[in-house]
């Protein structure tokens, strides 16, 4: 029975850049090689696209301990060496002569020439990966791909876009605003001060502000007073034209705790155990998911039986509210303290992940593991998924 041929498509210019890498060597070493034939296509940081050996060598050496495959590792970044079949394969150094081939005419030939591929499962993070542009390339090219499509993907990146979703849904949603970059860096210091004071009047102290259009928390500063908050804009304007600023759950009785779901499906999504992250710094920032050791993943997660189920449900429903498909993690926020009858402890909607990391150390595959799920297993049914919605879109007309 000839193996269906899959194209692992990793790198990409965004931030997330060494997470994907990551990402990717763990979907390599926990996909079924007997079932499928694995191509590999990577995209390094400055837009090129590689296939085979080429690609391979932007991943991580899959010989280091778990412990050192953390993004921003300069020790685990470069690798050159896959692990295929139980043996260490190197490859070559990335040509010199490398054209950039970005373009749908580049991943035709790639897809359809050079590889052959069935379905594309995508584990790029980020802008340029998260954010529905490759997936319209995708789209362009008629191609199967694992995850949401162009609106699912560009609505679960934007979180400003999300938040108005969630809140059409009517889904709880912490306090927030939105700041345009423009509208902040070209303002002279007055208007700035007016600016600041729209948001505090809006909003209490502390507050998280965001860019809107990025992961893995990249950009993301805590604001406890108007000093931090006028550095915090600074950071999250560097990083894209809209910045959200959010009031943090919980205020300043303490820390919001931080409740995770991996969903699974396409029209009829389910909904994995919850899970509840420990980070060891004040947020689950950048530093606290992939370079400092201490963050805690507790799954399940101890809450209420009611609070479980409300939560489950609430990720299905942000699911389908941000048309996604395939998978997504989504986050929510709970008050701290006990929670009681009289006054249950109150649950917010944070975002959806549409592309959620998927290293030895990321909570989507670790939550599907707790609900009876392998990794391989979890490969599986996210190719299948990817399959049936290409098969469904054949039954669209297109001409009248």
């Amino acid at each position: 029975m000839k193996k269906l041929r899959v194209g692992i498509l990793f790198g990409g210019r965004s931030g997330e850049h060494e997470v994907s890498l990551l990402s990717a060597a763990s979907v390599i070493q926990s996909i079924d090689h007997k079932k499928y034939d694995v191509q590999l296509i990577g995209i390094t940081k400055d837009g090129r696209w590689l296939t085979a050996s080429d690609a391979a060598h932007l991943l991580p050496a899959p010989a280091r301990k778990t412990h050192h495959l953390r993004a921003g590792d300069p020790e685990a970044t470069p690798g050159a060496a896959l692990l295929e079949h139980g043996e260490e394969v190197h490859v070559p150094h990335v040509p010199a002569h490398t054209e950039p081939g970005n373009s749908l005419a580049t991943l035709r030939a790639s897809a359809e020439k050079s590889l052959g591929v069935d379905v594309i499962f995508p584990v790029l993070h980020g802008t340029f990966g998260e954010d529905g542009t490759v997936q319209g390339l995708f789209e362009l090219a008629d191609i199967a791909y694992v995850g949401s499509g162009v609106l699912g993907s560009a609505a679960g990146m934007d979180k400003d876009v999300m938040k108005r979703l969630f809140a059409a849904a009517k889904l709880p949603i912490p306090k927030h605003v939105t700041v345009l970059r423009r509208e902040w860096q070209e303002s002279p210091r007055r208007a700035k001060d007016r600016i600041k004071g729209s948001i505090e009047a809006a909003l209490r102290y502390p507050m998280f502000v965001k860019p809107a259009n990025l992961g893995s928390s990249v950009g993301i500063s805590k604001a406890h007073d108007r000093a931090e908050l006028d550095a915090a804009l600074d950071l999250a304007a560097s990083f894209d034209r809209k910045i959200v600023i959010e009031q943090a759950v919980g205020g300043k009785r303490g820390k919001a705790r931080e409740l995770e779901v991996a969903v699974l499906g396409n029209d009829t999504p389910e909904a994995s155990v919850v899970g509840e992250i420990v980070p060891c710094k004040e947020f689950y920032d950048y530093e606290a998911k992939y370079l400092s050791e201490g963050s805690e993943a507790i799954i399940p997660a101890k809450i209420t039986r009611a609070e479980s189920k409300r939560i489950r449900e609430m990720a299905i429903a942000a699911f389908r509210a941000c048309d996604c498909a395939g998978m997504a993690r989504v986050d929510f926020l709970m008050e701290p303290g006990a929670s009681s009858a009289a006054r249950p402890r109150k649950i917010y909607l944070n975002e959806v992940n549409t592309l959620p990391g998927f290293t030895s150390i990321s909570m989507y595959p670790k939550l599907w593991e707790a609900s009876g799920l392998s990794c391989g297993q979890l490969i599986d049914r996210l190719i299948e998924l990817a399959q049936e919605r290409h098969r469904e879109k054949q039954d669209n007309r297109y001409d009248l």
